[in-house]
């Protein structure tokens, strides 16, 4: 469960609520006590991925059942293999982390020929291989989270696959022409999915 991203609960092809998860949760649980329009369907904004959610319960306990184990609460317990007192490989206080990595002699050889050793050599080169990609990937995850989340609540309108067609060609125009007609919550929100793809 991704908790940073934000959220989208529809009904039918009307957006109920947006926001963070447990935002989400407490009006979906306002919802419950009415008739839906249509069947309940929760998306995670920034995959795309369609959630199941079980909304039974008193409002504590769904929301304690959603609930980030990130966040401190009376039964969170420390990280697995941390211990008070006791002090990780790295910099912790300044972000570094101290984890395994396994390579070739040959690697390690070449490692330590580099300006600043092994671990200023890696991140140089991660650094500069995330900025390499990062547009790329951008465009292929937004293309990807478009299609998860129009082919779940989509997959029938028409110009549907005409729309999928457009997105992965980055063919806003088309895009944009194909979706025109949708009901207007579904639109928008593809159309917001689809933002990265385009610019």
């Amino acid at each position: 469960m991704d908790y940073s991203a934000n959220y989208y609960a529809f009904s039918g092809d009307k957006l109920l609520a947006e926001g963070k998860l447990q935002d989400i949760l407490r009006s979906l649980k306002e919802y419950e006590n009415h008739a839906f329009e249509g069947s309940l369907l929760l998306f995670n904004g920034a995959s795309g991925q369609q959630i199941d959610i079980d909304l039974s319960g008193s409002n504590s306990e769904l929301l304690e059942r959603y609930r980030d184990p990130n966040l401190p609460g009376e039964n969170s317990t420390p990280e697995s293999g941390s211990e008070p007192g006791k002090r990780g490989r790295g910099r912790p206080k300044l972000g570094v982390e101290g984890r395994e990595v396994t390579l070739l002699p040959r690697h390690w050889q070449w490692l330590e020929t580099r300006r600043g050793g092994a671990s200023a050599t890696l991140r140089r080169l991660i650094d500069a291989e995330r900025k390499e990609c990062s547009d790329a990937d951008r465009v292929k995850n937004a293309q990807d989270a478009t299609n998860r989340f129009m082919y779940a609540i989509g997959g029938n309108l028409p110009g549907f696959e005409e729309a999928i067609r457009a997105l992965y060609a980055r063919d806003g125009n088309r895009f944009r022409e194909e979706t025109d007609l949708w009901p207007v919550d579904i639109r928008d929100c593809a159309r917001m999915f689809a933002e990265a793809v385009f610019e």
